[in-house]
């Protein structure tokens, strides 16, 4: 769950940037927010740690992305990180495309990858993902979306747990989610889809 992939992830952080005699700890806000309030850095380095936030706009720098055909699913073309600077607007202008993406940071969140493509019948955004998560946590992850996706209730969202795999397949709008708006880059996008995962973990884990 978050908790223990958090306190990996500070281990990795921590002999990463070897800079805890600086005082000083680089973390994106999610992250950095997190181990404050649960305390995931020991008293005595919380003493000696000055946490600063990343900039936001990095997050997916290194991320791998394709551009797919939403029919076929075939592969257009990979594309690289400047592509997430493109509007989201750019998947109704392309609605025969999906972008795929792929990136380190999902560990964190227990999501595999994410996609997003312009619904042609409802006209907003799906955003598409496999959810590492027990089949048992059904009710808190429907409760979840519906207490913060803000729309209307056939084009919400939709799970499927899968038992071969033990993922949940999970489409929601991102037209929903609080933060969105039509002037959002893809990257944005992501990033807004990425924290709204990210606090669907801790609410998990804190039931």
């Amino acid at each position: 769950m978050l908790n223990k992939q958090m306190k990996q992830y500070i281990v990795e952080t921590i002999e990463e940037q070897q800079n805890l005699h600086n005082k000083k700890m680089e973390l994106y806000k999610e992250e950095k927010d997190y181990v404050v309030k649960h305390q995931l850095l020991s008293a005595d380095n919380m003493d000696k740690v000055t946490l600063i936030e990343k900039d936001a706009s990095s997050r997916f720098i290194d991320a791998y992305i394709e551009r797919c055909d939403k029919e076929t699913e075939d592969l257009i073309a990979k594309a690289a990180p400047d592509f997430l600077n493109q509007p989201i607007t750019y998947l109704k202008t392309n609605m025969n495309e999906f972008v795929y993406l792929e990136s380190k940071w999902f560990d964190i969140i227990d999501v595999d990858a994410i996609s997003i493509e312009a619904d042609d019948v409802f006209e907003i955004y799906t955003v598409m993902l496999g959810l590492k998560c027990q089949k048992k946590y059904a009710g808190l992850l429907k409760s979840y979306l519906e207490q913060n996706l803000h729309g209307e209730e056939e084009a919400k969202f939709n799970i499927l747990f899968n038992q071969d795999d033990g993922l949940w397949n999970v489409n929601f709008s991102l037209d929903y989610i609080n933060g969105y708006s039509e002037e959002l880059s893809i990257g944005e996008a992501y990033r807004l889809i990425y924290q709204f995962l990210f606090k669907l973990g801790e609410t998990i884990e804190e039931k």
